[in-house]
């Protein structure tokens, strides 16, 4: 969500809510705010559930990414392969495996981290900085409160914290980076025989075998199963809607929107953290305890806040700013700290407050009042929300009404076309590589073929076709797929039977040249026989461009050569061509003889391929130790 929010630098207010409301795939335990749980999962993963309304919608987050960076450009059974459905699924397990060992071995977030992600994001910015009245009516608008989104922003840092730490962890010795740069600049020598395609086969085909290919390749020969579709659009761009605002219109949203244009009370706090050590029992929290208090009594006695916590707290964060938490609302903390915070006098200390970080000495510097701004006040900003906002919230009006309607009776377009005023439209014909207006549209094209509106007959979910552009759609005619008559096809058949002829003639040319070559013929007395000519490839490093890259691929993938004899391969080139390889030398890299920058920059490549493992392994790890169920016709 934080990546997302950061992305949202400009637009309708109301498209950022949007945002904010799709990109919360990656928050788990919080499916109650949105939805009523239900036995009815995609995965489970422990006692957690990972719900086919969370899958849905990490699923439609990723096929709309796709379809932005591809501008469109994706078939539509791309997203229908299990294969990707899996993939999508795995990445939610993982993000769950690693919330549940954040819990069992105590991973928190600490405030002041999680305070400076959220006043950096953009949605929340005004002339580049944070805005509390837009921060909490924006969060208004979409249902949420600050103590709420900020555990949303804590649990998204928390999925990555443990992997990111891992990561950090590892590192490459000087032997391992002797040992990549031998083979990343090794060479190989190696001679190589490109072989004729034999002859041209027999191209007479009778007609049985013709049927007899056809019997056996029907389904290679198909008219294309079509569909046509009906529709249901609403366009923001079309919508007639009133953008000037009356004033008796501007002070009643004024009067339901107060709170927005009411900045609570803050506080400039400073804190130092003492965390508990070890498992956190009753002694060891006792021992944190008394620290804290011996803390509290020197500040007391005249002692540097600032000095202490650069010295003594464990809140790296805030540390070498002498504990600064920065200007602090409520809502924003831990209830504990929060409650300790406000129940303090300026430029007082409090005693030890436990957190689930540890104990907190806070010290409060300075008190801003909260303040209301008039009507007259922000009489323009209204005026202008108003105009920015209207379109768009007719259209969610009207699209959530129409998207309610067709889920409600899902058997027909026609009760939402009536109370909407809408127009139900239809499609020509068109298969699954697409057809025109909306049916070349992927997720049309995805949504026309699914089991849910070509098999079921119901109505398709909303399909965003661009901002505030939407459409709802159901199958209004089928043609399955049919059989072309062996007639229409029977040149097309003779060809393909000729070339089958051609590819074995090649390939069994090839092999039995490379079965002699085993048995002890040269490379050189094949290449006469056959009058062609070995080619000699010296030196040739892994990234060849002056060769086939089949043969340097193949070359690089040989074992080295025993005893002065060569290894031998045979290299298809693709296309019925063929090579036979002989590997003569393997000459190491010698890494002594890069300079200090090149070596750096191979400790740094080394660096992040182990940091990548290990936090692939620590996943897996945790996988392994959890009862992971999948119920893959969910998907």
């Amino acid at each position: 969500m934080l990546q997302a929010l950061r992305e949202k630098t400009s637009g309708l207010i109301a498209k950022i809510l949007l945002g904010l409301i799709v990109i919360t795939f990656s928050f788990f335990g919080i499916e109650s705010y949105f939805v009523t749980q239900t036995d009815d999962f995609v995965a489970k993963v422990g006692d957690k559930k990972i719900s086919q309304q969370d899958f849905r919608t990490r699923f439609d987050e990723f096929r709309q990414q796709q379809l932005q960076q591809a501008n469109g450009a994706i078939n539509a059974s791309f997203f229908e392969q299990p294969a990707i459905k899996r993939r999508i699924l795995d990445q939610m397990i993982d993000e769950q495996v690693i919330l549940q060992a954040n819990e069992r071995l105590g991973v928190v977030i600490p405030a002041d981290r999680l305070r400076s992600e959220i006043l950096k994001i953009p949605a929340f910015l005004t002339d580049g900085k944070f805005d509390e009245n837009l921060y909490r009516a924006r969060l208004a608008a979409i249902g949420k409160t600050p103590v709420g989104f900020s555990n949303q922003v804590a649990e998204e840092i928390a999925s990555r914290e443990l992997p990111v730490e891992i990561a950090a962890s590892a590192f490459v010795t000087d032997n391992q980076v002797d040992d990549y740069l031998r083979l990343r600049g090794q060479t190989r020598d190696f001679s190589y025989l490109n072989l004729a395609k034999p002859a041209s086969p027999d191209s007479a085909v009778s007609d049985a075998e013709v049927k007899t290919f056809y019997d056996a390749h029907t389904q290679e020969f198909m008219n294309p199963e079509q569909v046509a579709l009906e529709y249901l659009e609403i366009d923001g761009k079309s919508l007639d809607v009133q953008l000037v605002a009356d004033e008796a219109t501007l002070k009643d949203r004024y009067e339901k929107e107060k709170t927005r244009f009411v900045s609570s009370e803050q506080r400039l706090a400073s804190h130092i953290l003492v965390k508990i050590p070890g498992k956190g029992g009753p002694d060891e929290q006792k021992t944190a305890l008394a620290s804290a208090e011996a803390i509290v009594k020197s500040i007391r006695e005249g002692k540097d806040f600032s000095e202490l916590a650069q010295k003594d707290s464990a809140d790296l964060g805030s540390k070498a700013l002498g504990g600064d938490l920065g200007w602090i609302e409520k809502g924003m903390t831990d209830p504990a700290f929060e409650n300790a915070l406000y129940a303090l006098e300026k430029d007082k200390v409090s005693d030890p407050v436990l957190s689930p970080e540890g104990y907190h000495v806070i010290l409060v510097r300075d008190i801003r009042p909260g303040t209301t701004r008039s009507f007259e006040e922000v009489r323009s900003e209204l005026a202008k929300e108003y105009s920015d906002t209207e379109r768009e919230r007719v259209f969610n009006e009207k699209s959530g009404r129409l998207i309610d309607m067709t889920y409600e009776d899902s058997t027909s377009l026609e009760p939402a076309a009536r109370e909407l005023g809408l127009t139900v439209q239809k499609t020509g014909l068109f298969s699954r590589s697409g057809g025109e207006g909306i049916a070349s549209n992927p997720a049309v094209l995805s949504a026309a073929f699914s089991d849910s509106v070509l098999a079921q007959g119901n109505n398709s979910e909303k399909i965003e076709l661009g901002p505030d552009h939407l459409v709802v759609v159901r199958v209004a005619e089928h043609k399955a797929a049919t059989a072309k008559p062996m007639n229409e096809v029977a040149g097309e058949i003779r060809q393909r039977i000729i070339a089958e002829r051609a590819s074995k003639l090649a390939k069994d040319q090839a092999d039995a040249l490379f079965a002699r070559l085993g048995k002890g013929e040269s490379l050189k007395s094949l290449a006469d026989e056959l009058k062609l000519e070995v080619q000699h490839a010296h030196g040739t490093g892994r990234d060849a461009v002056n060769l086939d890259s089949a043969l340097v691929t193949a070359a690089f993938a040989m074992p080295r050569p025993i005893a002065d004899q060569p290894q031998s391969k045979l290299v298809d080139l693709g296309g019925d061509q063929f090579a036979l390889l002989n590997l003569e030398v393997v000459a190491d890299a010698d890494p002594t003889s890069v300079d200090a920058k090149t070596r750096e920059a191979a400790k740094t490549t080394l660096m992040q391929s182990q940091a990548s493992s290990a936090a692939r392994d620590f996943v897996a790890a945790l996988r392994s130790a959890v009862e992971i169920k999948v119920v893959e016709d969910r998907m």
